[in-house]
């Protein structure tokens, strides 16, 4: 069952359908819409997002307001278990460290109270700032994923793969 999870400047609850909205306007921000897309109907795609199977979501609050949406998912094969994380913020918020305080909170969450040793996430390999900020949390660069994810303009770009091990997750400044 999902819960809240606190972190130094953010707060990570369970996504309500009253959020969609919101979710919705920033993934119509240029700079949220060229990573995360969604077509025409970018409710219908936050719903869509939010009943995915085996994915949690959570809503990212800052001074009590949505900012972003947050979520995760886990491999439960035995001999390859992990979680794997994916994450989007308001451009109006960027370059606070919010973003770090949401990953590093999940992370946490993740590793203590699920028992994952092992965490990854996929950013572009051209989303420098997405780099930097995992980088903080103590993700590592594992390597280039070629062809990865096709854009908005109908080619194919490349995705970095990386990864955090539970000994390797970094406290807040």
């Amino acid at each position: 069952m999902p819960r809240t999870l606190r972190g130094a400047q953010v707060v990570l609850r369970p996504t309500d359908p009253s959020d969609v909205p919101v979710l919705a306007a920033i993934r119509a921000k240029p700079e949220v819409h060229a990573r995360w897309r969604g077509g025409e109907d970018l409710v219908a795609a936050v719903r869509e997002d939010l009943a995915e199977p085996g994915a949690e979501h959570l809503s990212i609050e800052y001074g009590g307001a949505v900012i972003g949406m947050i979520q995760w998912a886990a491999e439960d094969e035995p001999d390859y278990r992990h979680a794997s994380i994916d994450i989007y913020l308001d451009p109006a918020v960027h370059g606070r460290g919010l973003g770090t305080d949401a990953v590093r909170t999940l992370a946490r969450h993740l590793i203590t109270d699920h028992g994952h040793h092992r965490i990854v996430i996929d950013p572009a390999a051209d989303n420098a700032a997405a780099i930097r900020c995992y980088g903080k949390v103590g993700f590592r660069p594992v390597g280039i994923m070629r062809s990865y994810e096709r854009g908005p303009d109908g080619t194919w770009h490349d995705g970095l793969l990386m990864d955090l091990l539970a000994e390797e997750i970094t406290e807040a400044p």
